[in-house]
């Protein structure tokens, strides 16, 4: 076993150990706990009160197996005890990242408490989701906190509910049941894609709850896990430790069951040759909330079940930026968007924007109006609208306009 797998399983291990509240002792007093939660730019958010005082938002995520806690500062303020160092790999499966454990911090999600729960705290902001999401966000709820339940995820209503097994209750009214099997507290699908050439591939896909993107495959994992021709290249989603880069294209199809995605816009994600993927487990690529949002969704963790209803979004179009512009949020107030990168041959780079542009105005709208969801989605809209776009570069105002373009 290579260094960095010893490592992390060693670091799964501590946590999972020191962990005194196991998910299904939450319910061990009623019957069932529904969550509200914000739903932006498809990550999953809820409220956390943080040791009885501090009100906090994290990304619920079925595809992390401990909860994180991104910001040092908060536990460095209340003078928490850092037990143990470890080093973390990264989402890109090379940059090593510093983490600590602690442990006994009271958490409280509406009326989901967890009074002694072990949490990794990150020496760095490695995430930085602000920069995603334009709004604050602390860490992310792991499956540490959920395992052993029944989790349902109503994208409509913006309801998560927790509830005991259901083992021997027939199938919920207009669901499809799945099998799927839990590894290191995540639920991973066996099914199969169909990519842009008609080839029909099967796949292990972890279900992701913490995952921006709709469809994700790492494609050296199998020869037929290639990038379409018309794939762009550039940032392709966020993870610990920042962007990934690879290739944005589109799969014919991703079938679930008795249901199936088309055209589902998809990350293409090189592996390094040589890299150790021990913690990957096998898996081929993420099925992320572009997807899961299409659904109500009901994972079964103990019966190792997902159930699935499709909800009213289950045939919309998978849209995808027709600018070429990555934006982030700036400032401390994250009212201030910036040209990240922009993929090579888009409108937007022909029209001769460059990373670091501080956009000012968008069609004429200031931007401080709207927020980064926004932007985004005006950037998404039909083919060939006319986008002007002001923006600061060197102090001075520059204005570029550009016709939106289908890039996939």
């Amino acid at each position: 076993m290579k260094l960095s797998s010893f490592i992390i399983g060693l670091l799964l291990i501590c946590v999972s150990e020191a962990s005194a509240q196991p998910g299904y002792e939450i319910l061990k007093d009623v019957k069932k706990i529904d969550i509200p939660f914000e739903y932006k730019n498809n990550l999953i958010l809820v409220n956390v009160t943080f040791n009885h005082l501090f009100p906090l938002k994290f990304i619920f995520d079925t595809g992390a197996e401990n909860t994180i806690l991104a910001k040092r500062s908060i536990t460095d303020m209340m003078g928490v005890k850092y037990e143990r160092e470890f080093k973390v790999l990264g989402s890109d499966m090379r940059t090593v990242l510093i983490a600590y454990l602690v442990r006994g911090i009271h958490f409280r999600i509406e009326d989901m408490v967890a009074p002694s729960q072990s949490l990794l705290v990150l020496d760095e902001d490695y995430f930085n989701f602000e920069e995603l999401l334009g709004m604050q966000v602390h860490g992310i709820l792991g499956a540490d906190m959920f395992k052993g339940l029944v989790v349902k995820i109503n994208f409509e209503t913006k309801i998560i509910t927790l509830t005991k097994s259901g083992s021997g209750k027939a199938l919920p009214d207009g669901y499809k049941m799945l099998p799927i099997t839990i590894e290191k507290n995540k639920p991973y699908l066996e099914t199969v894609i169909r990519t842009q050439n008609d080839t029909l591939v099967k796949v292990k896909l972890l279900l992701d709850t913490g995952a921006m993107l709709s469809l994700l495959l790492n494609t050296n994992t199998h020869p037929d896990l290639k990038p379409p021709p018309n794939a762009v290249s550039g940032n392709i989603g966020t993870g610990l430790g920042g962007f990934l880069t690879g290739h944005l294209g589109r799969v014919a199809a991703l079938s679930l069951g008795e249901l199936h995605c088309e055209e589902v816009v998809t990350n293409f994600q090189d592996l390094e040759e040589g890299m150790d993927t021990t913690m990957m487990l096998g898996r081929n690529g993420i099925i992320g909330n572009g997807v899961l949002s299409r659904f109500d969704i009901i994972i079964d963790y103990p019966m190792q079940k997902l159930y699935l209803q499709p909800n009213k979004s289950y045939k919309k179009e998978f849209k995808f930026d027709k600018s070429g512009l990555v934006i982030i949020a700036s400032d401390y107030l994250l009212n201030r968007y910036i040209v990240h990168s922009i993929i090579p041959g888009s409108p937007a780079a022909i029209a001769g924007l460059l990373p670091g542009d501080e956009i000012k105005r968008l069609n004429w709208t200031p931007v401080g109006m709207l927020s980064l969801e926004q932007v985004q989605q005006t950037l998404r809209k039909e083919e060939g609208k006319k986008m002007v776009v002001v923006v600061k570069r060197d102090k001075k105002k520059q204005k570029f306009i550009f016709k939106l373009k289908k890039l996939i």
